[in-house]
């Protein structure tokens, strides 16, 4: 990547320091810390209080407090994270009960404090709108919408996917959300206010994958703080830190420049670092195209290991949410025969615990662009008088994958593949070959989520996309909500828009509801097929 960087920078007249990386290391490498002491500090943190007698501290800390419990604190903490990589963090807990109740906690608490709705029995006045994944587990949304009745009391309760929440929240009527967030990366096409079911694409990969690769890269230009570590909860808000501070797509920002951050433990005295970057600040943010170079070799760990997958009550046969485009981005990696991969390791993680590299994720890219020339041209054989004839093939050419893929898969294959070509690969499967639909998403591509904050991201992205289609250059166009909205936050703002509305009166479950129906309530009040 470094070599690549450097043939496209002379390409496009940038100058390249022909001993760049020797001038950083040896700077990262002879710079001391200077020692700050506490009250010098004008920015030191505060650190959450635990007292010293057990018996009186907290059984649980929350949210922003929880990131901020001094290490060696008495009694000890671990964190917890219930979910990671948009499903379930299993590896972490070894009864499921637990990891409901730790995601019941998280909910409360943030319901008390942020919204100071301190008493639950008050909760029975309120309704509740929760936004779930486009690609969701159906047992997630059961679990969800029992602890949101039962263990919360709400009056009512109702469910909206989260691309359709964006469109709201922006005041869309029809768009590409692509959504970057921390652990995960989703995709999909909403027109007139309904989600396409084909084109929805879930990826695991984020911002916290930018940040350790980043960090991983600073350490190898010997990073003056070499005894970081991520498992640290004040070193992961640190290495966040540094990485919104410095991380740019724009290559002209490339260039050996000085940069400082203060280190701030508790018990101990703030220390300054300096030191220098190059391309690192760069190469990181490029990894969600080429994200090979995170590290996913965890990604799976212990998958269903407490909670098995939704099944049929009449066929036992997987029930969860399918979606062409998806299927699609895991056949590109899924390795050609289960017979080829050890019996010890997913079907998408060789083993030296990496991902299957996605060499072959051009192939179905070309397939489509081919089928679209070929939808144009009169080259070939002659096509029959009959219109009829050709009209179902393209469908079944964009299905293909979904109906040829083993539902085992989504389970075993760890779904990521480039952000370029995988919005390709969702508003193709979302236009179902409509020429006419397929330009207006590109022209509707909407960028939301706290992992696009990179400065010069949307312009990058936007030259990427016409790079994979030159053809239609001239539509693409990527956009962020209007109005100002924080891209973080427009999701939640659709959410509260969707509870105002009078078209979902339907939607909302109460509790007599679902005592009386259980789960199969969500057949009858979602707005999109259960």
């Amino acid at each position: 990547m470094c070599s690549e960087l450097k043939v496209h920078m002379r390409a496009h007249k940038r100058r390249v320091l022909p001993n760049s990386k020797e001038l950083i290391v040896n700077y990262n490498k002879r710079t001391p810390p200077d020692t700050i002491s506490e009250h010098n500090d004008p920015q030191r943190i505060d650190w959450t209080e635990i007292p010293k007698d057990p018996q009186k501290a907290p059984a649980f800390v929350t949210g922003k407090n929880a990131l901020r419990i001094p290490d060696f604190s008495t009694p000890r903490y671990k964190l917890f994270w219930p979910l990671r990589h948009g499903w379930y963090n299993e590896h972490d807990y070894s009864q499921k009960r637990e990891l409901y109740d730790d995601i019941a906690v998280i909910i409360e608490e943030a319901i008390k404090a942020q919204l100071n709705l301190p008493r639950k029995k008050d909760w029975s006045q309120f309704n509740c709108v929760f936004i779930v994944p486009d690609l969701y587990e159906k047992r997630y949304v059961t679990q969800i919408l029992d602890m949101l009745l039962r263990d919360f009391g709400f009056g009512r309760v109702c469910f909206i996917q989260e691309s359709l929440a964006a469109t709201f929240g922006a005041g869309y009527t029809s768009a590409c959300v692509v959504d970057l967030g921390s652990q995960k990366t989703s995709i999909c096409c909403v027109e007139e206010g309904m989600c396409l079911e084909n084109s929805r694409i879930n990826l695991k990969y984020g911002g916290a994958d930018v940040t350790e690769t980043f960090i991983k890269m600073m350490l190898f230009d010997h990073f003056p703080y070499s005894e970081i570590n991520l498992n640290r909860r004040y070193d992961l808000l640190l290495a966040e830190e540094i990485k919104i501070k410095l991380c740019t797509l724009h290559e002209g920002d490339i260039s050996p420049q000085p940069a400082d951050f203060h280190l701030r433990a508790p018990g101990q005295p703030t220390r300054k670092y300096m030191f220098k970057t190059y391309d690192e600040i760069l190469l990181a943010p490029q990894g969600y195209f080429r994200p090979s170079i995170f590290d996913n070799s965890s990604k799976l760990r212990d998958r269903r290991k407490l909670i098995d997958r939704s099944r049929d009550i009449y066929d036992d046969s997987p029930n969860d949410p399918v979606s062409a485009a998806q299927s699609a981005i895991i056949a590109m990696i899924a390795p050609p025969s289960s017979s080829q991969v050890p019996n010890d390791q997913p079907n998408g993680v060789n083993g030296n615990g990496l991902s299957t590299p996605l060499r072959q994720m051009a192939n179905p890219l070309q397939k489509f662009a081919e089928q679209e020339r070929n939808s144009h041209s009169a080259v070939g054989s002659p096509a029959p008088d009959d219109e009829d004839t050709p009209a179902p093939q393209a469908d079944e050419e964009v299905n293909g994958a979904e109906k040829e893929l083993d539902p085992s898969l989504r389970d075993d294959v760890l779904p990521i593949a480039p952000l370029d070509h995988a919005i390709i690969t969702s508003i193709v499967h979302g236009a179902r070959n409509d020429d006419r639909k397929i330009r207006e998403f590109l022209g509707g591509i909407m960028v939301i989520g706290g992992g696009a904050q990179i400065p010069g991201f949307y312009s990058y992205l936007e030259e990427r996309l016409k790079e994979t289609r030159p053809n239609l250059a001239k539509e693409i166009m990527i956009g962020t909500p209007p109005r100002e909205l924080d891209p973080q936050g427009v999701v939640w703002k659709g959410g509260s828009v969707f509870g105002k509305l009078r078209g979902t009166n339907d939607s909302w479950i109460s509790r007599l509801e679902h005592d009386r129906l259980g789960a199969r309530v969500l057949a009858y009040k979602l707005m999109w097929a259960w």
